[in-house]
């Protein structure tokens, strides 16, 4: 096996022709361009065969919003072997010194898009996010949908955007928190049209990004702040009924909208979509538990990461004047009151909010007593998890 070594721009046209190879798309000259200019923010490690590149990851640095407190957040993407080097351990090594580089870096959890979920199972990630699908016929969507304000079609307002942006996804855990490189490079790089919700008194309350071709509508991105944004933006997709047939667009997983269609007989599909990781199990329950503030005395968690040892051992969480205090202990000595044992995957699931502690314990994919699942289900926050981005 070769070295890793950090990758430059000198090996970018090496590691942009392994990207098409392994992913089986072909870049014009000026996607090249831009792909370059995007990865001057990534890390990109490559396994190397004297100095050619074997294999590769990019590690990007991102933050994430969990319980309305900002989250460092590694995202791992374009990994990619070139057939010859394949099934060598290749990428096991550059995922080991990706997750190595992130903790030092502070980067407490890691996101990525999986070509394989059982693959990255084994490394550690789990699925934690998921989309609902709608492909709604135009004929459902044509009712009186009684909202209140109006909707202008707007350029690339990245504030007003992103202001908008920040208020929806403090409902949501794992979303991205956007920096203005970010919007320009990856949300609105393509010719799309925008719309932005406005109520009577003229405050924005959301925004659609869209595409309208053959006959088709489709929300590529549907961010509203209210019940009365949703229904402006409902009545400004069916005035479209002469130029669409259908419409398409991915929701969070808890959206309510078939509630509001008179007609809710439509295509719904739930895809798993991100996988996430808790990269430093102490310093991300630290960070974690420093926005809980509940009465519950003590509870320790045993967590197993065969990937990452430093990770296995027990967290006790001790309660005391409205904080909470971690306390780590490699072996389980002289530990008394409730226990749940869990691995990495699963613990991030239950933090991150995409599955319940009572869920998982009845699947026996978590042990414990009857206390102790009471009690994390206590401490942890309902909230569901969503991400509208893609890396």
């Amino acid at each position: 096996m070769g070295k890793i070594i950090e990758l430059n721009q000198s090996h970018y046209d090496e590691i942009f022709s392994l990207s098409q190879f392994a992913f089986q798309y072909e870049l014009t000259e000026e996607e090249l361009h831009k792909k370059k200019e995007e990865a001057e923010r990534y890390a990109i490690w490559g396994m190397m065969d004297g100095e050619r590149i074997a294999a590769k990851l990019h590690l990007i640095p991102l933050a994430v919003s969990i319980n309305g407190i900002p989250f460092e957040m590694g995202g791992i993407a374009s990994v990619a072997t070139w057939p010859e080097y394949r099934r060598k351990g290749m990428v096991k090594e550059l995922l080991r010194h990706a997750l190595q580089t992130m903790k030092a870096q502070g980067q407490t959890i890691s996101f990525l898009h999986p070509f394989s979920v059982p693959f990255y199972r084994q490394y550690g990630w789990e699925v934690a996010f998921a989309e609902k699908h709608y492909e709604i016929p135009m004929k459902n969507v044509k009712q009186n949908w009684n909202g209140k304000g109006y909707v202008r079609r707007v350029n690339s307002d990245i504030p007003l955007l992103d202001s908008i942006y920040r208020k929806y996804i403090k409902n949501y855990n794992g979303a991205l928190l956007r920096d203005e490189k970010w919007w320009k490079q990856r949300v609105l790089k393509d010719q799309h049209m925008i719309a932005v919700a406005y109520d009577e008194e003229n405050q924005a309350e959301g925004y659609i990004i869209y595409q309208l071709k053959d006959r088709l509508f489709k929300v590529d991105e549907f961010v509203y702040n209210t019940t009365n944004a949703l229904k402006v933006f409902m009545q400004f997709i069916a005035n479209h009924d002469s130029m669409a047939e259908k419409v398409e667009m991915v929701v969070p997983e808890n959206d309510l909208l078939p509630l509001l269609v008179h007609e809710p007989r439509f295509k719904q599909k739930i895809m798993p979509y991100f996988m996430a990781r808790i990269v430093d199990v102490e310093a991300f329950l630290k960070e974690y538990m420093s926005s809980i503030s509940t009465a519950f005395g003590s509870l320790s968690i045993r967590v197993e990461d065969p990937f990452i040892e430093e990770n296995t051992g027990i967290y006790t969480l001790h309660e005391a004047d409205g904080k909470i205090d971690i306390v780590y202990e490699s072996v389980m000595n002289n530990i008394k009151g409730p226990v749940i044992s869990c691995t990495v995957q699963q613990l991030t699931t239950m933090l991150l909010g995409y599955q319940r502690p009572e869920d998982l314990y009845q699947l026996e994919l978590i042990s414990g007593d009857t206390e102790a699942i009471e009690l994390l289900e206590y401490i942890i926050p309902r909230k569901q998890t969503y991400f509208t981005d893609f890396f």
